[in-house]
Parts: structure tokens; C-alpha cells; sequence
């Protein structure tokens, strides 16, 4: 580089000084760091909720699978030529409820199991459709008192009727004479239901309060509960501490399944009073569910005085002493519709040993 006069000089320089730099840094191998990288992010946390078990709705039993099917109210019968009936052992809920002649007739609430076969199946009262309604239950009978298909059909209730709207869904027996042979299975009435094109889900159901297993029920010692409907007919539930169940007895004997031919047992009993007034000369009666009354709930041989209350076109409420709702074991429930004339102390005897504890 040739520079000439000052200014060149400083110019020439300059540049010179850029030129042995640049030379400089090629000769160190010179490297440009690279940033640095910086640390990862943490994974979010896994604030989703914990999965929650299955249950029954029913029954507040464990479930492998939503238990989300359409309740169905089967009017099974109790005459002496029924027993032993089909399939009240895989009821939910059972009501037992006086029809005529002093003879009860059951209410069977079915959503949980699928038995294979139901029966005898009978006819239906006006407050067993009480009973069904307030799970929106298909009601499933063989014809019944003029007041319960007259109400039936003028409120378009979804029912199935072995006489005169569902004849091939049922079947008969011939081990037993008419009209104590009618049967019928859960497969079937699910199907009847599908093919109606009625609803097939449950819907909303009433709420049921669940005790935990192992949690100790207060009340008075209730090893035996002994009803009586009429000096014809009697029953008992047996307190079994080894089940942890009542064990029914019907006239004195173990009251069995057909199918399985084992004891019927029941988790939480109920009895609760009603209002009862016969109508008719054939002794049909009619049963008051609506209103309040007063009952007894037995668990794990313990007895506890109870409410219930129901309004129209609802399922029953059962309230403790403070007027909280009653918590239930998980498992079935049944209960039993007595006339509150005379009542709980003439029909009902608690007893703990050999000691009356009704009196």
C-alpha cells in the first residue's frame, strides 16, 4: 500500500491495523462460541382428576362397567303357588306390598344384574306404578286392577304387558299351573324396550347416600325382624353376622331362589307404615304412598327409627331422626309396605335375643 501526505497516512494506518487483526484472528483458529443452550422445561404437572371407581347407582356396588340402562319394575307375585320365586335375588330394590286376599305382591327393581329368568310375573295396583314412576322405570306385569290400566293408559306410561301390548316377550311354564307359571328374562326386556323405541337409558335417578363397608352403624341390637300382614302370613329377616346380611324367612322357612336355591339376603331392610283402605268387595286395597310416615331401617343387626316422605310422580325419601337422609350400605335394598292401622308395634316385633325390643 502507497500513501502520500498525511491524511493518507492516518488512512493508510487505519486500514493497516484492520488488515493485521483480520490476520491475527486467522491465525489463532478463532471460533465464534456457540449460546448456550438453556435447560428444559419442567413437565406440567398432571392436574387432571383421579379416575373415579364405577358404581351401581342403585346400589353403590362396584362396577366393571357404567351401570347406565333403563330401570325395569317387575310385579312378581307371592302367593304360595309362586314360591320360590325367579330372580328376586338379583333385584336392586325390592318392595313388598299387600295386593288382595292378604297375600303381598313384590315390586322388583332390576338395572344392575340381568337375570335369566323372572317370575312368576302377576298384575299390577295403582301404587305399585307409584313405585316404578319415581325411577322412570318400564313397568312390566300381566294385566291388573281397572284403576291401574285405566292410569296407565291415560298417562301413556311405558309399560309392558303380557296381555295386551307385550305377549311375546313373556312365556309359560309348565311346571307350574296357571296363571302362577308366567316368566320372563332381562334379555327380553331389554329387547322389548329397543324395539318399542322407548328410551333405553336411565336417565336421572334418584340419589342414594352410600356408607363406607367398614363404618359401624348406631342403633338398637335387631338380630330378628318378625312381620306379620295377617295370622295367614308371616315373615322374618334373620340377621346373619357372618354374611353381614338378613337372611328372609317366609312362614317359617328359609325363602329361596328357584334358580340358585339359595336364601334370599338383604343388605338394608326397610319397613315403613302406609295408609291402607280396602275398595272394592274383591278386597282390593288402596295403598297411600304419597306424604310421610314413619319406618324402621335395619342394618348389620342394628335398628334405627326413620321417615318417609314422597311427592307425586317422585321416588321415596327415607330421613333419619335430625331429617337427614338415611345412608345405605352398598348392596340391595328391601322393603317392606305395612297398614299403619294397627302399625309398626302390633306388626312388627324387633328382637335381640328373646327380648321384644318393639314394645
Amino acid at each position: 500500500m502507497i500513501c502520500n501526505g498525511n491524511e493518507r497516512i492516518v488512512r493508510c494506518l487505519k486500514w493497516g491495523m484492520i488488515a493485521f487483526l483480520i490476520a491475527l484472528t486467522a491465525g489463532c483458529g478463532y471460533v465464534q462460541p456457540e449460546p448456550k443452550t438453556p435447560p428444559p422445561a419442567p413437565l406440567p404437572e398432571d392436574k387432571s382428576p383421579q379416575e373415579q371407581p364405577i358404581t351401581a347407582p342403585l346400589t353403590g356396588l362396584p362396577a366393571d362397567a357404567p351401570v347406565d340402562e333403563r330401570v325395569v319394575a317387575v310385579m312378581i307375585e307371592n302367593h304360595n303357588q309362586a314360591r320360590p320365586q325367579s330372580g328376586l335375588d338379583k333385584a336392586d330394590w325390592v318392595f313388598e306390598v299387600l295386593a288382595e286376599g292378604w297375600i303381598t305382591r313384590f315390586v322388583a327393581i332390576y338395572q344392575s344384574q340381568k337375570p335369566e329368568r323372572l317370575g312368576p310375573v302377576r298384575s299390577v295396583r295403582p301404587y305399585c306404578i307409584d313405585i316404578a314412576e319415581g325411577m322412570n322405570a318400564v313397568l312390566v306385569h300381566a294385566g291388573g286392577s281397572t284403576e291401574a290400566l285405566a292410569r296407565l293408559k291415560q298417562t301413556n306410561y311405558e309399560h309392558l304387558d303380557e296381555i295386551y301390548n307385550a305377549g311375546r316377550y313373556f312365556w309359560r311354564e309348565k311346571f307350574r299351573r296357571m296363571p302362577h307359571n308366567l316368566y320372563t328374562d332381562m334379555a327380553r326386556l331389554r329387547e322389548a324396550i329397543a324395539d318399542k323405541g322407548w328410551e333405553t337409558k336411565a336417565g336421572a335417578l334418584p340419589q342414594f347416600h352410600f356408607l363406607q363397608d367398614e363404618e359401624v352403624r348406631d342403633g338398637q341390637p335387631a338380630t330378628r325382624v318378625e312381620i306379620t300382614y295377617h295370622r295367614t302370613y308371616d315373615l322374618a329377616y334373620a340377621y346373619d353376622s357372618g354374611r353381614r346380611q338378613y337372611m328372609r324367612e317366609t312362614k317359617g322357612k328359609p325363602h329361596r331362589d328357584m334358580e340358585t336355591e339359595e336364601q334370599l339376603a338383604v343388605t338394608n331392610l326397610i319397613v315403613m307404615e302406609a295408609p291402607h283402605r280396602i275398595v272394592d268387595k274383591e278386597g282390593r286395597r288402596e295403598v297411600i304412598l304419597t306424604g310421610q310416615g314413619e319406618g324402621m331401617l335395619f342394618q348389620r343387626g342394628m335398628a334405627t327409627p326413620i321417615q318417609w316422605h314422597r311427592k307425586q310422580g317422585e321416588f321415596f325419601v327415607f330421613t333419619d331422626a335430625a331429617g337427614e337422609p338415611i345412608r345405605l350400605l352398598p348392596g340391595n335394598t328391601w322393603v317392606n309396605i305395612i297398614p299403619d292401622k294397627p302399625g309398626m308395634q302390633a306388626s312388627v316385633n324387633i328382637v335381640d335375643g328373646s327380648e321384644n325390643l318393639t314394645q
